[in-house]
């Protein structure tokens, strides 16, 4: 059999050495990252952690951000010129909503969870991580109504994509090579799924 090797070197160097994660709020998604960084020994970049820094700058809370960004252009210019920094580097865990779109050449993971469940998580969080308190969870009184900021978030952020990227949904499957339920699975067991899927689309 003729292997055309122009064309397979070329699909071969495309594939970066960097794994972008996405995900609902409450999946888990700082966590993962920072494990499955750990076991690769990669850097970990977050554009949550980025989001923090330009709320705390304005001196307004990460849902007031959220506002902010369907009528000011800036936050997500920002977020863009992250994600396309972090798109030049190697041995990189990106930690962001829009990363799969950025860097296509990754391995792009999701992480699904039940909205309910979701919330019942962040409610419990709030209580140690003042990252939540920033995020303004903190003043929800029930997970109901942490569900329903959830919701409401996802709804922002889907209109918002759509208009600026032409993204029908960034939560869609079709998305990502990889999608794991992070209700069925412990940190551990989601971080090695997702070391050893990667390994896998790297040696194809």
């Amino acid at each position: 059999m003729l292997v055309n090797w122009g064309f397979y070197c070329l699909n071969r160097v495309m594939k970066k050495h960097i794994i972008t994660l996405a995900g609902k709020l409450g999946s888990g998604k700082s966590s993962t990252a920072n494990k499955v960084a750990e076991i690769l020994g990669y850097n970990r970049v977050s554009t949550g952690d980025f989001m923090r820094t330009i709320a705390d700058r304005h001196g307004i809370t990460l849902a007031e951000l959220q506002k902010l960004a369907e009528t000011d252009p800036t936050t997500d210019t920002e977020l863009d010129d992250l994600n396309k920094e972090t798109g030049t580097k190697e041995n990189i865990v990106l930690d962001s909503r829009l990363g799969f779109f950025f860097i296509p050449e990754s391995f792009k993971v999701f992480l699904e969870l039940d909205p309910k469940i979701a919330a019942e998580r962040i409610l419990v969080d709030a209580e140690k991580n003042p990252n939540r308190q920033k995020e303004n969870v903190g003043g929800f009184q029930n997970a109901e109504e942490i569900e329903k900021s959830i919701t409401e978030r996802l709804a922002s952020e889907r209109k918002r994509y759509k208009d600026l990227y032409g993204i029908e949904d960034q939560t869609a499957p079709s998305n990502f090579d990889l999608v794991i339920d992070t209700s069925k699975f412990p940190l551990d067991t989601v971080a090695q799924k997702i070391v050893e899927g990667y390994k896998s689309w790297l040696s194809k």
